[in-house]
């Protein structure tokens, strides 16, 4: 034990902080409790960072896969109310999946929001309000972030988590429309940011620039589509309503400023029963819209792609001949798209230019979310107000710490 020791003592600082920033993060969980320095290593905002960086470079590197789908199954009981698992699984060139993980789910939630950096966001809708969750699977840490400002009953709340990279910040954009306020003094839509740095939410005034800066302001907002914000080019997007008039809204979580996107002219004209998402398409910021022809009622689907950023005249049209689509999850890393179909009992990718689908066999889908990179981080390792799922384990842990650390020296 003492050789041990003094080899430990030999390694430099930073040699270890580069070394410990390869290991898997279940392992520096346990490491943790080497010894208070390690402790204090592993669990700063620093280190987090290095290592998160890290995972997502080795992550860029596997060219095999096109993304990762998170879901959770229906629960078997009878009378459920929520999800209760997690699962993972990685899409892989060839268009099958491997599956890489489950989790089961340490509280109750209806809604799978976002993914970001190692971390989910989840939403849970029932009684008075809703309650928002952040959580690290992982290292099996969340938090249930405190009650919000509005707690007002409310009919559709739009959510969008962000990560601010200037400020290695994370952000909620949370929206709440107040439908039977129409026509009142009292605002139709509100807004409020929780931070996570801060643990605080904070009521934001919507006022809607043009995306230049130098148009008129809109005014005031009637509506918000029902969906989670499209987090893209540092700025969450959602599509909102003034009267007749649609527009995507988009909220930098730099500046923290609202400003308008226009959508494609015209883009609706001879569409009826449409369903409207907001999406990234290889690369681009995109629309696509579901819906019947008019008057002869059969099915279309228009792709939107906004070639360049904020330009309402880089709009461009495809139509795609995709029938009876109940549910649309997004776009893949290359362009697929990931969709439900009102008589198909399973999750579909579709192909937009040779037109091909391919089943993608998920047994008893609840809800999804699609993310083109999952890495495991130690995001909420050292945060405040966070709860755990487990206690450490510190059976062998410093002898397997040193031994990991001799095998890696020796290796480079």
């Amino acid at each position: 034990m003492e050789m041990q020791i003094s080899l430990s003592q030999r390694l430099d600082d930073d040699v270890v902080f580069d070394v410990l920033t390869r290991v898997p993060v279940k392992s520096l969980i346990r490491f943790r409790c080497v010894s208070k320095s390690w402790y204090s290593t592993i669990s700063s905002s620093i280190f987090i960072t290095a290592h998160l960086h890290r995972a997502k470079s080795s992550s860029s590197n596997n060219n095999n896969n096109r993304g990762y789908l998170l879901y959770s199954p229906f629960p078997n009981e009878l009378n459920f109310s929520s999800y209760k698992e997690l699962c993972t699984a990685s899409y892989n060139s060839d268009r099958t999946l491997t599956h890489i993980s489950r989790f089961r789910v340490p509280f109750s939630y209806d809604f799978l929001v976002s993914f970001c950096n190692g971390m989910l966001c989840l939403n849970s809708i029932r009684g008075r309000g809703n309650v928002i969750y952040l959580w690290n699977p992982s290292i099996r840490k969340f938090k249930k972030l405190l009650a919000t400002p509005l707690t007002y009953p409310f009919h559709d709340v739009v959510v969008g988590l962000a990560y601010h990279s200037q400020n290695n910040d994370y952000k909620i954009l949370r929206i709440v429309p107040y439908k039977e306020s129409r026509g009142s003094e009292v605002p139709a839509i509100e807004a409020e940011i929780y931070t996570l740095s801060t643990d605080l939410w904070r009521r934001v005034v919507i006022s809607v620039e043009s995306f230049s800066g130098s148009g008129p302001s809109i005014g005031c907002i009637d509506d918000i589509h029902e969906s989670f914000c499209i987090f893209y080019n540092g700025a969450l997007h959602s599509i909102a309503c003034c009267g007749d008039y649609n527009f995507i809204l988009s909220f930098d979580v730099d500046d923290e400023r609202f400003r308008e996107i226009l959508l494609p002219q015209n883009y609706l004209d001879g569409v009826c029963g449409q369903v409207e998402c907001l999406t990234v398409f290889k690369g681009s910021l995109a629309l696509i819209v579901f819906g019947k022809t008019l008057p002869e009622g059969s099915d279309l689907c228009h792709l939107w792609v906004m070639k360049e950023y904020g330009v309402a005249e880089s709009w461009t049209k495809k139509s795609l001949p995709i029938e009876n689509v109940a549910q649309f999850f997004g776009c893949t890393v290359n362009g697929e798209l990931l969709i439900e179909k009102f008589n198909h009992c399973n999750i579909l990718s579709f192909e937009p230019e040779s037109l091909n689908e391919e089943i993608l066999r998920i047994p008893e889908l609840g809800c999804m979310i699609y993310t083109t990179d999952f890495v495991e981080s130690l995001v909420l390792l050292d945060g405040v107000n966070t709860s755990s799922e487990y206690e450490n384990q510190q059976v062998g842990v410093f002898s397997k710490a040193l031994m990991f650390l001799k095998f890696i020296l020796k290796s480079h």
